[in-house]
């Protein structure tokens, strides 16, 4: 089951989103990483088989503050 979250930061630098971008892309099981929202703050990951909640964790531990905002299943092919 491909799913989707999303995942709120607080980031203040360049940095700390290239960090948070790859905890988030060695983890087992996740396909697409991107950074999204109005200030850069949200983490938008894509996978298959990964755990949302053990991410959200490996985030916050590694940055300070990390939410877990969105959990959804994705429909289709995400080949863009």
């Amino acid at each position: 089951m491909m799913q989707k979250i999303l995942v709120k930061l607080q980031v203040h630098c360049d940095k700390c989103r290239t960090k948070a971008m790859k905890i988030a892309a060695t983890a087992p099981g996740v396909n697409k990483v991107s950074i999204q929202g109005e200030h850069r703050d949200h983490v938008e990951v894509i996978g298959d088989g990964f755990d949302s909640v053990c991410l959200t964790r490996a985030l916050r531990k590694k940055l300070g503050s990390a939410d877990l905002v969105k959990v959804e299943q994705v429909k289709g092919s995400t080949d863009n």
